[in-house]
């Protein structure tokens, strides 16, 4: 490590222990995750910020969120770098599998209180809709659902579309774009904490003493802002594992307060494509353009 962030562990954060050990982290995209073992024998990730500096905002989402889901506790942060030289944040490690390693009884079994877990998440309300900006917690009031078939559009024509998507393909995506965007104008006003990117690959789960598969910890809170859980449901739902994970998700999500109205189906694959159609402007060698052309030919026959 870059000798100022060592200095700043341990003399700031973590006074009086010295790092023993540290290994990386695989499944950081934007940032960069790093296992500090210490003299102590605690264990700490350390998380630099790569694509964008969002450490104020998830440390105050996770000092907001202590108690309500489970989340790693922030030990410290230097959202400027004033001390680091860059962005970090350090947090408790959190013992874990990620959700989408288990094997596939696990992976069904832990399956409602994923489903719980996002419901707790969704109760979590603001004073408006919008985005975060900075470590404030105080969304800026646009309205994160309106314009899919404007999005749609810029995406195609900005994007890589051409050659993976057919001219007709495309045609139809706007179509479907345009007939869903007035259908999400009744979750106008939706203020509720959103994750954002809300899959198995986000999550560690852990076997309680009870046998049970239990959520240990919902990570990388980068992308969060105030809107409609629909908008996670989309997410989790955009790339079906199994049915019974599915079945056990949504089952999980009702019994945990949370709400489905009648039509959920559509207005979460209509929130996810704001993402599906916004991964047709990334290089064609991108981990998730490929998947997008495919999920968006499964939207589009069903």
């Amino acid at each position: 490590m870059k000798p100022a962030i060592t200095a700043w562990v341990e003399e700031t954060a973590l006074p009086g222990q010295r790092i023993a050990e540290t290994r990386p982290l695989t499944g950081g995209y934007s940032n960069d995750n790093t296992v500090l073992t210490m003299t102590g024998g605690g264990q700490y990730v350390l998380r630099r910020y790569l694509r964008g500096n969002k450490c104020a905002l998830e440390a105050a989402l996770a000092h907001r969120l202590t108690g309500v889901v489970p989340v790693a506790e922030v030990v410290a942060a230097d959202p400027a770098g004033d001390a680091a030289g860059e962005p970090v944040l350090l947090s408790v490690f959190v013992p874990g599998t990620p959700v989408n390693e288990l094997d596939e009884d696990a992976f069904a079994a832990v399956a409602h209180d994923v489903g719980a877990t996002l419901a707790r998440i969704g109760a979590v309300e603001f004073a408006a809709p919008g985005f975060f900006t900075g470590g404030r917690l105080e969304p800026d009031g646009a309205e994160p659902a309106e314009g899919l078939d404007r999005w749609v559009d810029r995406c195609l024509t900005e994007g890589n579309a051409a050659g993976h998507l057919t001219t007709a393909e495309q045609d139809a995506l706007r179509r479907w774009a345009r007939a869903a965007a007035p259908q999400l104008a009744e979750l106008k006003g939706s203020r509720r904490l959103v994750h954002s990117d809300y899959n198995p690959k986000n999550l560690l789960a852990t076997r309680a003493g009870d046998g049970r598969w239990r959520v240990a910890a919902v990570l990388d809170w980068e992308f969060a802002f105030s809107s409609s859980p629909l908008v996670d449901i989309g997410n989790m739902l955009r790339f079906p594992r199994s049915e019974s994970f599915t079945a056990g998700f949504l089952a999980g999500f009702r019994d945990g307060g949370g709400a489905l109205p009648p039509n959920w189906r559509r207005l979460s694959q209509a929130l996810d494509l704001f993402a599906l159609a916004d991964f047709l402007t990334r290089p064609v060698e991108h981990r998730y353009f490929a998947k997008a052309v495919d999920r968006i030919r499964v939207l589009l026959a069903d």
